[in-house]
């Protein structure tokens, strides 16, 4: 297999991010070392404010006062603390919020913090990333990145390092169809550059999907 390198915006509310992390940690047992996933923030709250042009989520006194921008920031820590560690976290994160019957809020710092150390990061380090407002401005820089170079519009949206980039709204497929579908996918959307958009009608999408 040939090597896969691409950057995923994210935010840790939106349910499509959680397939597509299920679907790609089952991708990722195939290719091993040949898959290789940034994940990156992007707020589906700045997205969608009613405040106007120059409201700046990530620039608010309080980062558990929004509904998500805690968990973003969060996993910018994670990520700058243990790779391995960062993804256990990242899938783990997203299971509980989106996987199960109990949904975690992504403001309550100590539910979060649970989770990061159940998969082995360092809690009082990674406090003290939370804390340091470099760590909040990534997740501006993140965000308005996915606006100004990509044209990002919603999560998850995958950029590959060839070039090309999509958005992709997707349930999780089989786990015998998961390589193929994410080989298909890449194929299609990596380089080539005249494809612009591919859209089932709905409905009758999901009728069969799930």
């Amino acid at each position: 297999m040939d090597t896969v390198t691409m950057e995923i915006y994210g935010d840790y509310a939106c349910p499509y991010v959680y397939n597509a992390a299920v679907w790609l940690d089952r991708v990722k047992r195939e290719y091993g070392d040949g898959l290789q996933i940034t994940w990156k923030s992007f707020s589906l709250e700045q997205l969608n404010n009613r405040e106007g042009p120059d409201y700046k989520v990530w620039e608010q006194e309080d980062i558990a006062a929004p509904r998500s921008l805690l968990s973003l920031v969060v996993g910018e820590a994670a990520r700058g603390q243990d790779t391995a560690a960062f993804e256990r976290f990242h899938l783990g994160l997203l299971m509980a919020r989106h996987g199960g019957r109990w949904r975690i809020a992504l403001n309550d710092l100590g539910a979060i913090l649970d989770i990061a150390g159940e998969v082995g990061l360092d809690i009082e380090l990674l406090k003290q990333a939370v804390e340091d407002p470099a760590t909040v401005a990534q997740v501006g820089r993140d965000h308005t990145e996915a606006v100004e170079q990509h044209g990002v519009f919603g999560t998850p949206t995958f950029v590959f390092e060839v070039g090309g980039a999509a958005y992709l709204k997707t349930f999780i497929p089989p786990e015998a169809e998961s390589l193929a579908f994410f080989e298909n996918f890449a194929g299609m959307t990596a380089s080539s550059a005249y494809f612009g958009e591919l859209k089932r009608p709905q409905p009758p999408w999901p009728k069969g999907a799930i």
